[in-house]
């Protein structure tokens, strides 16, 4: 299981990559695997709000549906358009193209609030 120490994560199984300001997001490697092949992803538009362990989007597979819970409150400022066209960058790349959207945070601190690699390994070897 790929667990990049760099990164940040959710009990839900979302990443967060800071890249000054902004807060990268997507689903963890874990997320792919469990969800199987990706058929579709529904994102938030530019500019939307999202609250932080809400709902900001679903991800579709060959399984079922699931939700994509934002780690952080913010502003929506890109969306990968990429994956509207290519939704299985979400399996083939999780840490890379496969990404989901870009947030700017509304409290940047909240970062700190989310688990690093060791603690989110723990939260799954323990699942």
């Amino acid at each position: 299981m790929n667990i990049p120490e760099d990164l940040r994560y959710t009990k839900e199984h979302e990443w967060v990559r800071v890249e000054g300001n902004l807060a990268r997001i997507g689903i963890t490697d874990y997320a792919q695997d469990a969800l199987g092949d990706v058929v579709y992803v529904d994102l938030p538009a530019v500019g939307a709000s999202v609250a932080a362990h809400q709902p900001l989007g679903e991800v579709e597979s060959t399984k079922s549906v699931s939700d994509v819970y934002s780690p952080l409150a913010g502003t929506v400022v890109e969306r990968n358009a990429a994956i509207d066209d290519k939704p299985e960058l979400v399996n083939e790349q999780p840490y890379g193209d496969g990404w989901l959207v870009v947030v700017e945070p509304s409290d940047p601190n909240a970062i700190e609030g989310l688990l690093d690699a060791a603690a989110y390994r723990a939260s799954i070897d323990g699942s």
